[in-house]
């Protein structure tokens, strides 16, 4: 069940005729449905010149063009304490350059919003580029309906893998029928009916399809095709019913006035409906392969129609396997060869019918309602991490010396052919001691997290390169992981510890979610699922822990796989089960002991809690980060990790300060960051920023352990010196801290304010 009680969506509303006030409207009602306890409102767009009699259920109108409406609207919004806003982006909707007067709005709000981008070009101005990506940066999550828009965000935008879903369009939930009953309703009985529907204009590619009838009248003389739609309003004003009317007179030129049917109307869904029903071939034969979403093809998708349509990205993805038959742009010979086969041909017309309506269920409106509310709860818990853009994020005001740029030049020393080395002696790498699959697996986090916009992603040579080494660590015979590999590339053992391949899962999982080749993602989702099997048998609660962030990651991309999401309660469980059984009034711990990498189990239990709404879970991990993090304060206030003299102690002993390694900052920041999302209270943050601080400086010996100008990392703290030595996974450790950081600093937008030592600040 929801916790949302109120739910707002900006958009265009009906009875506006376009695609995105169908589509507003339609979402709002099926959630309506849903859950009927949720209360919805439509903030709709009014295009100059216009008035609408909107219905109930908008509660505010804005004026496109005037400015103070989006800050009126948001004042509404924040006064009604709305929990959410799901924002409908379509280019042309909103008024200034860019359709940047949105982004008063936006930056108002005090709720999360989740936006849907119905179009996401491959090619913007430099001005569209600018105001997107602002307006992703406010959202907590942005959804597209097909996967070719993932792809475009990640490789054209750079957005975050793990900030996107994809929820395909939604279709009524009508029944499979025959299209003999509706024929007769309307006028058409005894006739081979092919349909296209939707507001004219000249990128519809009506035309193509007037000049493909004589062909198809050749082979079903009973064919005809209506056209169903008012022209669209812009056209319109702008040139009347010029173009319709040039269609119209082509059909007089071609003689096949008893064979296509223009009807001028825009018809209400029931009865759009029924026109879909009673045709036997739907036709889209858009001329612009650009075309990310089209309601039409859905809804005809959705009734199980025949669709014969030009390949834009939609119909690529939509009618792939068989679902629909695809033609080449602009070929009246081609789409009226692929309609005629249909026609002429009832068995493959049925099966195709039979296909698409089964594939279709999953995207009924019940469907689609249920995805957007699941999204929208998960985005009330992100909330305090969204940027509000009233400044450019690329002007924000920045010191350098507190919070580096990216440097990645010793992290690509540590790297030769095979992958990412161990260790190294001061800087130069050690090839003694070879690789191992923890490391690469860090290394492939590091990638994903590269990804993220404002960073340079890693070459796809060296991203190839760490899941190269995965997969050859893969042991299909003992289905484990191996972990430690010689320099000259021998396996050291037939399988590695259960950490190290949980550890492998989470950066499995990461690389499905994250990851900016969709290949990549399909082989990583694809690994993750053989390896996964196997860790309900282990027992080690950091194997537990790293294999529930891998499946926090997992999940989130999107994967349909009850089997992960079973295994990923039994895990969750059990470590909160580790967690009860060791827990005293003054021990609140999963062991009897603190050992390497602690934050990580109370991080799982807060992301997966939050993952599958199980508040046990996540206040079961804010309970034990709590005590750690006190455990981890110096008297004096900064951080001081867990040192690597305690690991394995028996019993339950105050930790011991020295060896301090970096993995421990690296876990405590993303622990603290976990739970900050999770509960908004700032002091988490705090504690994030001072763990960070302990890489330059902020620590018992006052001395950094970071070389800014390479990205190197020392391996940690002795009790009189820094350890010189900068190996692998110090390097993976701080780029992973650092990465974070930055990322927090853009959504949040503030100066980062670091507990540094002054010689560093100065």
């Amino acid at each position: 069940m929801t916790q949302i009680k109120r739910l707002a969506f900006i958009g265009n509303s009906l009875p506006r005729r376009c695609g995105i006030a169908t589509f507003t409207t339609d979402l709002q009602q099926a959630i309506a449905r849903s859950a009927p306890d949720v209360e919805t409102t439509i903030v709709a767009m009014t295009d100059h010149g216009h008035s609408y009699d909107y219905p109930s259920t908008v509660g505010l109108e804005i004026n496109d063009g005037m400015l103070d409406e989006y800050e009126r609207a948001a004042g509404f919004l924040n006064a009604k304490r709305f929990d959410a806003v799901s924002l409908q982006h379509e280019f042309g909707i909103f008024g200034g350059p860019g359709g940047s007067h949105i982004l008063a709005l936006l930056s108002r709000l005090t709720m999360p919003v989740v936006t849907t981008l119905h179009t996401v070009l491959e090619r913007p101005t430099a001005v569209q580029r600018e105001v997107l990506m602002r307006i992703v940066e406010a959202s907590a999550k942005v959804v597209v309906m097909a996967e070719k828009g993932r792809d475009l965000l990640r490789s054209v935008y750079r957005v975050p893998a793990g900030k996107i879903e994809v929820i395909p369009h939604g279709i009524p939930d009508f029944a499979f029928v025959e299209p003999d009953r509706a024929k007769a309703e309307f006028g058409f009985s005894g006739r081979s009916v092919i349909l296209t529907f939707g507001l004219l204009s000249p990128n519809k590619g009506i035309e193509v399809m007037i000049d493909a009838m004589p062909a198809i009248i050749a082979k079903r003389p009973d064919a005809v095709y209506v056209v169903l739609g008012a022209t669209h309003p812009n056209l319109v004003r702008d040139h009347g019913e010029a173009y319709r009317e040039s269609l119209v007179r082509r059909v007089g030129q071609l003689g096949i006035e008893d064979h296509v049917v223009f009807l001028d109307q825009f018809v209400d869904q029931p009865t759009l409906l029924g026109f879909i029903s009673m045709c036997d071939v739907y036709a889209t034969p858009y001329l612009n392969e650009s075309q990310m979403t089209s309601g039409t093809l859905a809804y005809s998708f959705g009734l199980g129609r025949a669709v014969v349509s030009t390949p834009y990205w939609h119909a690529r993805e939509l009618l792939a396997d068989g679902r629909g038959l695809l033609v080449p742009f602009g070929d009246a010979a081609a789409i009226g060869a692929a309609i005629t086969d249909l026609l002429t041909n009832d068995e493959k017309r049925q099966a195709m019918r039979a296909r698409a309506y089964a594939v279709s269920r999953s995207m009924t409106w019940e469907r689609t309602a249920e995805r957007y509310l699941a999204v929208l709860e998960s985005a009330r818990h992100g909330q305090k991490l969204r940027m509000l853009p009233r400044a450019d994020p690329d002007r924000m005001p920045s010191d350098q010396s507190i919070l580096p740029d990216m440097q990645i030049g010793h992290f690509l020393s540590m790297c030769d052919d095979t992958g990412l080395l161990q260790h190294a002696v001061h800087s130069v790498p050690d090839r003694l001691h070879g690789y191992c699959v923890d490391d690469n697996a860090r290394a492939l986090l590091v990638a994903c997290a590269l990804n993220a916009p404002g960073e340079q992603r890693l070459s796809e040579v060296l991203t190839s390169r760490f899941a190269a080494f995965v997969q050859h660590a893969w042991n299909p015979d003992s289905g484990r992981f191996r972990n430690f590999m010689s320099f000259d590339r021998r396996w050291l053992e037939d399988r590695g510890s259960e950490d190290s391949h949980g550890r492998t899962l989470w950066a499995l999982g990461e690389v499905a979610r994250s990851d900016a080749t969709s290949a990549r993602r399909q082989w990583a989702a694809a690994l993750f699922a053989v390896a996964l099997p196997v860790v309900e048998r282990f027992r080690s609660p950091r194997a537990f822990a790293f294999t529930l962030l891998g499946l926090d990651a997992y999940m989130a991309s999107g994967v349909d796989d009850p089997e992960a999401e079973r295994l990923r309660s039994v895990l969750a469980e059990r470590l909160a089960a580790s967690l009860s059984a060791a827990e005293t009034d003054d021990w609140t711990w999963f062991e009897e002991g603190l050992a390497y990498d602690n934050a990580r189990l109370s991080q799982a239990l807060i992301q997966t809690g939050l993952a599958t709404r199980t508040l046990s879970h996540v206040e079961a991990g804010l309970r034990s980060l709590r005590w750690l993090m006190a455990q981890q304060t110096a008297p004096t206030g900064h951080f001081r990790p867990v040192g690597s003299e305690s690991f394995g102690d028996g019993g339950r002993k105050r930790p011991r300060p020295f060896d301090q390694q970096p993995l421990e900052a690296t876990a405590s920041i993303s622990a603290c960051l976990a739970a900050w999302r999770a509960d908004g209270n700032a002091a988490w943050r705090t504690s994030a920023l001072k763990a960070f601080s302990w890489f330059f400086g902020a620590n018992d010996l006052g001395e950094s352990l970071v070389d800014p100008e390479t990205g190197s990392c020392r391996d940690g703290l002795h009790a009189d010196r820094p350890n010189e030595n900068r190996g692998g996974e110090s390097v993976v450790s701080y780029l992973l801290s650092l990465a974070e950081i930055r990322q927090l600093r853009r959504v949040s937008g503030e100066r980062m304010k670091l507990a540094l030592p002054r010689a560093l600040r100065a």
